[in-house]
């Protein structure tokens, strides 16, 4: 006789094994490509391997709140496909347990990863993002104070040569200072002044150089400007020094919870149409992404008994594209519902509901023993194609 309790353990140690791989593969691919992108900063300001740790644990939450939706459809898809491809769902059917017992772990597994989204939704994101702004902003300053050597043409920053005949580097205080300024394709500016400091501006993302009485020498058309200052601030181009990476003021997808609810109270004074809705929208996505482990995650069930003939490959590759095809309806309504053409509810919840139906209309197929033919199913659309193209 067949132990429900012990079916339900090793099926939830199974699955959580596969979604955790999944998870971590797929965090290290999007993560891998973010530093290819930083490649500048990382290679350029003599970022260390515990830096690189920092930034990238502070930039997960961003990406974790996708990806583990997507992380848990495998880990239910993927044991049951194996089950299948082992004959065990066959053995467990022939031993009296239908679907419905097999229900208790997948839930377990998709409430759980649900939590953590929500968790994440609500607080992690914004956690993360801030610190990971003030810590490319400090880096950038602190590691810019040292690349600054004193009596040495520094062309570390894109379009800037600094030099500077004394620097400290722990106060970022630079005497004597010579700036060509060649950013701009039409002028070309020549800086000199006797005082200067490194500062810097996180909740704007910002890197700046402040010079004190000094001289700007402006070159343009043949004629040569003067023009004198007392203060004359030098910032630098972040978004080119982080490689397109930008550092903006905080966007709503990089808010936390309490902050989109307090700019939804305010009532968006003086703010744009197209910001209230990507507000509106960020306040639906929060709970919209966190129900998605569920959805898909019983999604997923039924859809791996009816791929449990086909070869693993094949099947990661058919449970991939069902979260392609649900990722491009989430995208879609998105954006249609930041251009004003649909409600953000019904652009946020509208594929779980779909998907939530597919799986239902999948499980009662399962629990009946109603296989779905897909071969009948390729035939008739071969049919129809060839009918249509004779019709033309």
């Amino acid at each position: 006789m067949i132990r429900v309790p012990l079916l339900q353990r090793e099926l939830f140690k199974e699955m959580g094994i596969v979604a955790s791989i999944s998870l971590g593969g797929f965090l290290s691919l999007i993560l891998l490509g973010r530093l290819l992108q930083l490649r500048d900063l990382f290679m350029g300001q003599g970022v260390t391997f515990f830096d690189l740790v920092k930034l990238f644990t502070y930039l997960s939450p961003f990406f974790l709140i996708m990806l583990i939706p997507v992380s848990c459809m495998l880990g239910v898809f993927l044991t049951f496909l194996r089950m299948g491809a082992d004959r065990e769902l066959i053995s467990l059917r022939a031993g009296g347990v239908s679907l419905w017992p097999l229900l208790p772990a997948p839930l377990l597994l998709c409430l759980l990863c649900s939590a953590l989204t929500v968790w994440i939704s609500l607080s992690g994101i914004s956690w993360g993002m801030d610190n990971f702004r003030n810590t490319v902003v400090e880096l950038a300053r602190n590691k810019t104070s040292v690349n600054v050597q004193p009596g040495v043409f520094n062309t570390s920053f894109p379009g800037l040569t600094v030099y500077a005949r004394q620097s400290d580097p722990g106060s970022g205080a630079l005497l004597d200072v010579f700036v060509l300024d060649s950013s701009r394709s039409k002028t070309r500016a020549t800086i000199v002044a006797p005082l200067g400091r490194i500062e810097s501006d996180s909740e704007r993302g910002q890197v700046f150089v402040r010079l004190e009485d000094g001289h700007v020498y402006r070159e343009q058309g043949g004629e040569l400007s003067v023009i004198s200052f007392e203060s004359y601030i030098l910032s630098l181009d972040m978004t080119r020094l982080l490689g397109g990476f930008e550092l903006k003021d905080k966007a709503p997808k990089e808010m936390s919870w309490d902050d989109l609810r307090t700019l939804k109270g305010d009532g968006f004074e003086d703010r744009s149409v197209n910001f209230q809705r990507r507000v509106d929208i960020e306040l639906h996505k929060r709970f919209s992404l966190p129900a998605a482990c569920i959805v898909l995650g019983f999604f997923a069930l039924p859809l791996a008994f009816f791929f449990q003939g086909m070869k693993r490959q094949f099947g990661l590759i058919a449970c991939l594209g069902t979260f392609f095809l649900y990722y491009v309806f989430l995208s879609g309504g998105m954006a249609l519902a930041e251009g004003g053409i649909i409600a953000p509810a019904l652009a946020l919840w509208l594929p779980n509901v779909v998907f939530m139906l597919a799986a239902g209309i999948g499980m009662w197929l399962v629990a009946a023993e109603k296989e779905v033919n897909f071969q009948v199913l390729r035939s008739w659309m071969l049919r129809t194609v060839g009918m249509k193209g004779a019709d033309a």
